[in-house]
């Protein structure tokens, strides 16, 4: 195309847009991505100019990014409307057949709207004749933001309504975690190096373990949003799962975009919650102090007061096929914890028979082995390392000098830092890209979306039923709850710290 694309962003006025899409669409501007160029039109209600809209979008950029956006104001445009008014929408198509490009450009849609205006966007886009995409003529299509619905009824009934409106092609489900480079290189890692293929199993591997870690609380503004969606549907049902989804998918035939998203979703249908109640945990964070200043409880950050809702949960599920099959994965996500950050552990199995009489841990301690203590030692671990650290390492053993079969720990890593000097390209710029170039192999599917909520609401009516786990508190600054450790079992080990 020699035609600018054009980028057109529903809720406009919310913080995705200016903390998120508009430096992920300056750092595009800047390397000259997508080749062809593009103009961003920038949609809510409120009356006013294209120069306000730029100067309220510039005063919300950090000191660094005022060079790239001052790069990117020229072809930042703003049109007053409501996404759900069918005559505000065919007023929003005469606008955009006016920008460069016109009615030839491609055109991307992006959702930064409350879930309950995804259908009334949708809809009157489609009435409009805005999604409308002959063979042969310009593209058209819809970046939608997550929630994808807060239960598997939803999220069918608004796959429907996109569907009823668009092709599944044209529909790009956003979850910015599979943006991310230490996402996207766990996958490499595992196709490209075939000497962990051969462990990568049930034979070998002992336990997954996937934590998403959180120091704050709910953030100010939110409180109305989280009570109604919860640790689980904010982060487990999403980013957790799609990140369980890369660790354990089957090696696609190919790069095919519905070859990687079929195994994945292959992997979302095997993986199962067993109703135990005794296999998940939930809780919520009470008041306390966090770095020596107070902290107000979740009660407190001005939810309804008798709200149930968590901001913990811990669960163990499995995955029921040939690969994955007696293998726990545990998932952790929590707010208000000692401290942030996302990683993935491949815990490796033990050897049959310990040899070694002693083990010195990092700390120097050193301990003695009694014959056939398997469960001291835990000596090869995988971790992968995505956020605020991006790295892998893997963990084993080596003899210590000296007499005697002393064992002391070492480790091989890798951190993306130190390897290319610079930090890796932010998620939304990736995926932003990905959406203009027509490559979908980074968003979600339909059945995707379904099968991932298939699971939690699983977990979910275990937390209504007879038995059914309290809402516990844990103290902020710490690691949630002491109840989220009964989820490993026997010689398991235990939860990351980080």
């Amino acid at each position: 195309m020699e035609t600018p694309v054009q980028i057109v962003i529903f809720g406009a006025s919310g913080d995705l847009t200016a903390k998120k899409l508009v430096p992920a669409l300056a750092g595009l501007a800047g390397k000259g991505e997508p080749p062809e160029g593009f103009v961003l039109l920038g949609v809510a209600r409120r009356d006013k100019s294209d120069a306000q809209f730029r100067q309220e979008l510039r005063a919300l950029q950090p000191e660094a990014e005022l060079d790239g956006f001052d790069r990117l104001a020229p072809r930042i445009h703003y049109f007053a409307g409501d996404a759900g008014s069918l005559d505000d929408i065919r007023r929003l198509g005469a606008a955009l057949d006016r920008l460069p490009g016109g009615a030839a450009a491609g055109r991307l849609f992006y959702f930064s709207l409350r879930p309950d205006l995804f259908g009334p966007a949708v809809t009157a886009l489609a009435q409009a004749g805005l999604l409308d995409q002959p063979d042969g003529g310009p593209w058209r299509r819809v970046v939608v933001e997550k929630p994808f619905g807060h239960d598997l009824a939803s999220s069918r009934a608004l796959n429907q309504t996109l569907q009823n409106c668009l092709r599944e092609e044209q529909i790009y489900r956003i979850d910015h975690y599979l943006g991310k480079e230490t996402v996207q290189n766990l996958f490499a890692f595992r196709f490209n190096n075939t000497i962990f293929e051969p462990v990568w199993n049930r034979r070998h591997v002992e336990l997954v373990q996937i934590t998403v870690a959180e120091s704050g609380g709910v953030e100010p503004g939110r409180a109305a949003y989280y009570d109604g969606a919860g640790a689980m549907s904010d982060v487990l049902q999403n980013h957790m799962l799609q990140i369980l989804a890369m660790v354990a998918m089957e090696p696609p035939s190919s790069l095919d975009p519905e070859e990687v998203r079929g195994q994945k979703v292959s992997v979302l249908k095997s993986l199962r919650f067993h109703g135990d109640p005794g296999h998940s945990v939930r809780a919520r964070y009470g008041a306390g102090e966090v770095g020596g200043h107070p902290v107000p409880g979740y009660l407190e950050e001005g939810v309804p007061a008798g709200s149930s809702t968590e901001t913990f949960v811990a669960v163990r599920a499995e995955i029921e096929n040939w690969r994955w099959s007696g293998v726990p994965f545990l998932l952790r996500h929590g707010k208000r914890m000692k401290q942030r950050f996302t990683e993935v552990k491949v815990q490796f199995r033990v050897p049959p028979i310990q040899l070694a009489d002693h083990v010195l841990g990092e700390d120097g301690t050193r301990r003695d082995l009694p014959d056939g203590a398997v469960c001291t030692l835990r000596p090869n671990v995988l971790t992968l390392s995505i956020q605020p650290r991006e790295s892998l390492s893997l963990s084993f053993s080596v003899k210590s000098p000296g007499a005697g079969m002393v064992m002391v720990p070492a480790q091989l890593a890798f951190d993306y830092h130190d390897r290319f000097g610079e930090s890796t390209t932010p998620a939304y710029e990736r995926l932003l890209l990905d959406a203009v170039l027509g490559d979908p192999t980074l968003f979600l599917r339909a059945d995707e979306v379904e099968a991932a909520w298939r699971f939690t609401d699983a977990v979910r009516a275990s937390w209504s039923g007879p038995g059914a786990p309290p809402v516990l508190e844990y103290a902020p600054g710490g690691w949630g709850p002491g109840e989220a450790d009964s989820l490993f079992h026997g010689c398991e080990g235990g939860w990351s710290r980080g």
